[in-house]
């Protein structure tokens, strides 16, 4: 069995390459959605990896900003609508 940080850093590093392919398009959409899964998927990871996938969905009052989406919103928040 692979260890969790492996496997974590392994995803991130994948999504940050979509992530950035995206605001390269010019798909701020596309970047924010990439980092939106990028949080359902370590979550999932690391709930199958510690045996708690009973407590899934989890559940917050407001979404929580990883690196991802923080940048993205750093990005799309200069940005009119």
């Amino acid at each position: 069995m692979t260890r969790l940080i492996d496997d974590l850093n392994a995803l991130h590093d994948g999504y940050v390459e979509a992530v950035n392919a995206a605001i390269g398009d010019n798909d701020l959409a596309r970047a924010d959605r990439l980092a939106a899964e990028y949080d359902d998927e370590a979550i999932r990871m690391i709930a199958v990896h510690e045996g708690k996938t009973h407590l899934l969905p989890i559940r917050r009052p407001q979404p929580a900003d990883s690196g991802l989406r923080a940048m993205v919103r750093r990005l799309t928040s200069g940005r009119a609508a």
